[in-house]
């Protein structure tokens, strides 16, 4: 039976980490919106070129054009035993309009988990982040320094703190965040296909539990 997954959970609370390595364990790829939307206007479809215009004007790309890009996505042969959803979706009306798009296909099981982070761990990790630009090494200055304090201890190097790791950006997206896709959480919970699993731990426990949460083995 095809899975679809979608983890939910606020910037920083480890979404890309744990869907890296379902997609590496159990071939279900990792569908990032940023990536589907750069595809599709580099390979210039037409919902490519309608996401293309709005953009280059600034504007964001609405969302039946994003349900439209999520559904050829889905529809490609890697995602015939199923797919990882991150990032999408952002909002109630996007969260009601997959679930039409999932109904119309009428396979597979839906499982939406929460990756729950303490909102003050999540700016420490984003605003702590440090990184190497010649090895690619990642630190954080407050859950794990470098011993050589500003440089990489791999390689020497300086390291940087990205321009979107700032504090004013990071408490902006919360902001972002709270508004916006909180709301869908109360949504998959009252579907109840809802599932959470607290983010404040090692990456090892919390994949553990995704695993058993999603039927894997």
């Amino acid at each position: 039976m095809k899975k679809c997954i979608i983890l939910l959970g606020a910037p920083g609370a480890g979404k890309g980490t744990q869907a890296k390595r379902l997609e590496a364990d159990f071939a279900l790829p990792q569908i990032s919106t940023g990536d589907i939307l750069r595809a599709a206007v580099g390979n210039q479809t037409p919902l490519g070129l309608a996401a293309k215009q709005i953009m280059d004007i600034g504007g964001l790309v609405d969302d039946s054009i994003m349900a439209g890009l999520i559904e050829e996505r889905i529809a490609e042969p890697d995602c015939a035993y199923g797919f990882i959803l991150d990032g999408y979706p952002r909002t109630t009306r996007q969260a009601e309009i997959l679930c039409e798009l999932l109904n119309r296909q009428g396979d597979g099981d839906l499982f939406v988990v929460n990756i729950h982070v303490p909102e003050d761990t999540v700016r420490r990790r984003i605003i702590g982040r440090r990184s190497c630009p010649s090895c690619g090494r990642i630190y954080n200055i407050y859950f794990e320094p470098s011993r050589d304090g500003n440089a990489c201890q791999n390689c020497g190097d300086t390291l940087v703190h990205r321009s979107d790791d700032q504090a004013e950006v990071v408490d902006r997206r919360l902001a972002v965040y709270r508004e916006q896709t909180e709301p869908v959480i109360a949504y998959y919970q009252a579907q109840g296909h809802f599932y959470q699993v607290d983010g404040f731990r090692a990456i090892e426990p919390i994949y553990a539990e995704l695993c058993r949460i999603l039927q894997l083995h």
